[in-house]
């Protein structure tokens, strides 16, 4: 199973990148590793970058954020939903208050914070769970599938 080991790899040389890449699925299906090594192009490092699980701020009197913007984390699938989610209570919580815009604004991101906390610590679970250091557990869940 591949290991985590982009740091050790150096992009810039893109034959030496491919073959070291390659390197850590040995023994799987050729067809397989022929997506990795038989590309007209070197790989990119692209990595992934999240905001800590309760990352909060401070009020700024008119502004808020929403969707990644205030919470961005790894991919789940999750992102556009708490996006289109954030859009949708912000806009209840105008309404509510329409002459009252920063009450409006703090209560969106009071219910905004604690909703995509739960959200972004499932994701962690769930990335962990796929990309973890402990890739038995997986292997045991695909088994089960049979």
């Amino acid at each position: 199973m591949p290991s985590r080991v982009p740091a050790a790899i150096d992009f810039t040389d893109a034959r030496a990148a491919t073959a070291r890449i390659a390197a850590e699925f040995d023994g799987w299906a050729p067809e397989l590793t022929a997506l990795i090594s038989d590309c007209d192009t070197g790989p990119v490092l692209r990595p992934h970058y999240a905001l800590p699980t309760e990352h909060r701020w401070g009020r700024v009197p008119g502004v808020t954020l929403l969707g990644d913007a205030a919470h961005l984390a790894a991919p789940s699938g999750e992102g556009a939903n708490l996006a289109m989610l954030d859009g949708a209570e912000m806009g209840k919580a105008i309404a509510a208050h329409p002459d009252d815009p920063e009450t409006a604004l703090s209560e969106y991101e009071q219910a905004m914070f604690a909703r995509s906390a739960a959200v972004i610590a499932e994701h962690e679970q769930l990335n962990e769970f796929l990309f973890g250091d402990d890739v038995s557990r997986l292997v045991e869940k695909f088994q089960q599938r049979r």
